[in-house]
């Protein structure tokens, strides 16, 4: 089983970057596809970004393509989200977990996340 903590969130003036990891501890960490939810006060949960097992092919939501950049290295069994041109409507608890599916219905685990809050 892999376990994941969710790292490097902050308070961010909107424009600035922040980058976020995700360090994983267990099995073959270069064998799983990740992927990375977040949850805003008062909202539900939703789909980020996710990157494929070993080749690393990334995948977005629209409401963050082009200025979030995921990535990954297995050599570390960390998975990164560079965050760039942040908005304020990017603050939010920020999880990453081992990918089944875009939904975060299918998940039965989170960890802790990590909260990140961009100001105006």
């Amino acid at each position: 089983q892999v376990q994941l903590v969710e790292s490097g969130g902050g308070l961010v003036q909107a424009g600035g970057s922040l980058r976020l990891s995700c360090a994983a501890s267990g099995r073959t960490f270069s064998n799983y596809a990740i992927i990375w939810f977040r949850q805003a006060p008062g909202k539900e949960r939703e789909f980020v970004a996710l990157i494929s097992a070993s080749v690393g092919n990334p995948y977005y939501a629209d409401s963050v393509k082009g200025r979030f950049t995921i990535s990954r290295d297995n050599a570390k069994n960390t998975v990164y989200l560079q965050m760039n041109s942040l908005k304020p409507e990017d603050t939010a608890v920020y999880y990453c977990n081992v990918y089944r599916s875009t939904s975060p219905k299918d998940y039965d685990y989170w960890g802790q996340g990590t909260q990140v809050t961009v100001s105006s």
